[in-house]
């Protein structure tokens, strides 16, 4: 059964709900709410007042996704892309994608050894295959590249 959200309390307390499960960002939240048949003045209301009280944050919302991405095998390009199609602003992805602290190239090396079981392609079409998945995943030709010249495996 789903809860009419025709006060504004019914609408906090779904997106509070939405929230306690996992990290939203704005964009997103409105999305579901107005799904879920919120109309578009309560939703404002509801999130402005979270954000105030600081249970919607895009900061939390960019740090939690990034990093879920990353250990999931994901590169900055992909991970930039999707933040993009949430509809979250450029500058904050950048900032988010820098202040991550993660190693992006150590990142696709730990993808490629998954994938691959750390063999080097040994002929052009396995480089191709190679290439096509990690650059799929979000990760540049050039730290592809520096991965399979061996430059950027130190161990």
């Amino acid at each position: 059964m789903t809860a009419v959200l025709d006060t504004l309390v019914a609408v906090r307390r779904t997106a509070m709900d939405l929230l306690a499960r996992r990290e939203h960002g704005r964009v997103e939240l409105t999305r579901k709410l107005r799904q879920r048949g919120a109309l578009p003045e309560m939703i404002e209301t509801a999130l402005d007042r979270l954000t105030e009280d600081g249970l919607l944050s895009e900061t939390r919302y960019l740090e939690s996704f990034v990093s879920y991405r990353a250990r999931s095998g994901y590169g900055p390009l992909r991970i930039r892309e999707e933040l993009g199609q949430r509809g979250l602003q450029r500058t904050d992805i950048e900032l988010a994608l820098r202040e991550s602290g993660i190693d992006w190239q150590e990142q696709l090396i730990d993808t490629w050894r998954r994938k691959f079981s750390g063999q080097l392609p040994a002929d052009a079409r396995e480089r191709a295959k190679q290439g096509r998945f990690l650059a799929y995943r979000g990760y540049s030709m050039e730290m592809i590249n520096r991965l399979f010249s061996g430059r950027g495996m130190d161990d």
